[in-house]
C-alpha cells in the first residue's frame, strides 16, 4: 500500500480506469460477437453498431487502432 498521498490518489485513479477499460473491452467483444451472428442472419444494423463501438474504443485508447482496424476488416470479410 502506498504511503504518500499522491500515490494513494494515483492508485484510486488506476483502479477506476482499469474498471472502465475492462467494461469497454467487454462491450467491444460482445458487439463483435453479435455482429458475427448478425451477418449470419443478414442484419446490417449489428455491423454498423459494431463499427461505431470499435471506433469509439480505439478513440479512447482502450484498444489499439490497429486492432480496431483488424476487427472491422474481419467483420467486413464476413459480410462479403
Amino acid at each position: 500500500m502506498p504511503n504518500i498521498k499522491s500515490a494513494k490518489k494515483q492508485m484510486r485513479q488506476d483502479i477506476r480506469r482499469t474498471a472502465e477499460n475492462k467494461h469497454y473491452k467487454d462491450v467491444v467483444d460482445d458487439v463483435v460477437r453479435k455482429a458475427k451472428k448478425g451477418v449470419a442472419t443478414k442484419k446490417k444494423e449489428f455491423v454498423s453498431n459494431a463499427y461505431s463501438t470499435i471506433d469509439k474504443a480505439a478513440k479512447k485508447n482502450v484498444i489499439h487502432v490497429n486492432r480496431a482496424s483488424r476487427l472491422k476488416k474481419r467483420i467486413t470479410r464476413l459480410v462479403k
